[in-house]
């Protein structure tokens, strides 16, 4: 059985080519597109790559981290060709572009926006590098009717889910959307791994950090990273493997 893997980088919009290299090694069919040029707003979701992999392939696994955590979860609610979802560092919402003060739908399905999550105009960072993640926290509470229009219904996906979040998160609250995510499953195999002590970006073995995108703060340390990468591998092996 061979297992194709859609791996989507996140905002710093450079593909993952050292994991990708890893998970090859490893065995496994990987398309590593960047998914977006610029601006993450109105990507059509029938814009990723799947054909070709689901063609050639037995399984269809999509790998995300953060936006395209994002993405992936997205994907498994419309495309039922997809077997498992591994999202790293997830959101439960989609988030929005904001380009001179307006703002577009991240995503569309079908040429229709999905809604999204307004960010609260209120909110200024209190740290530098900034952290993020009480921006995401009281958007979600200021804009709780848009908040539960704009939550991703991960509850229609039939595949296998897996969760991954670092409790020390700076960017967003990947955790608690997570084990939000996972509260809307029900029944659907889900698994949520969590480390209180790993950031934005686990460090699976063979990896080294990555560089670039937003200057900003991303939690977590390098040990607490890795560590938290070596504990996540095998769960992750085994998804891939199904």
């Amino acid at each position: 059985m061979t297992t194709g893997v859609l791996l989507l980088h996140g905002s710093s919009g450079k593909p993952d080519l050292d994991r990708a290299r890893i998970l090859e090694d490893a065995g496994y069919a990987v398309v590593a597109p960047r998914w977006f040029d610029g601006r993450i707003s109105e990507i059509p979701l029938e814009s990723f790559p799947l054909d070709d992999l689901a063609a050639r392939t037995d399984r269809l696994v999509v790998l995300g981290i953060s936006r395209g955590a994002e993405a992936g979860l997205l994907l498994g609610t419309v495309d039922p060709r997809i077997d498992a979802v591994i999202a790293l560092s997830p959101s439960a919402y989609a988030w929005p572009w904001i380009e001179n003060g307006s703002y577009t739908s991240p995503w569309t399905w079908q040429g229709e926006p999905l809604p999204y999550v307004p960010f609260d105009p209120d909110w200024e960072p209190a740290d530098d590098p900034p952290s993020y993640v009480d921006l995401y926290r009281t958007s979600v509470h200021r804009y709780a009717a848009e908040a539960e229009a704009a939550l991703i219904p991960a509850e229609r996906f039939r595949g296998e889910l897996l969760l991954v979040a670092g409790g020390d998160d700076r960017v967003w609250p990947s955790a608690e959307f997570a084990q939000r995510i996972a509260l809307s499953r029900g029944d659907r195999v889900t698994q949520v791994l969590i480390s209180a002590s790993a950031g934005h970006r686990p460090l699976f073995p063979g990896e080294e950090p990555k560089s670039g995108g937003q200057r900003m703060a991303r939690g977590g340390s390098y040990a607490a990273d890795r560590a938290f990468g070596d504990q996540v591998w095998p769960h992750l092996l085994r998804v891939l493997d199904g």
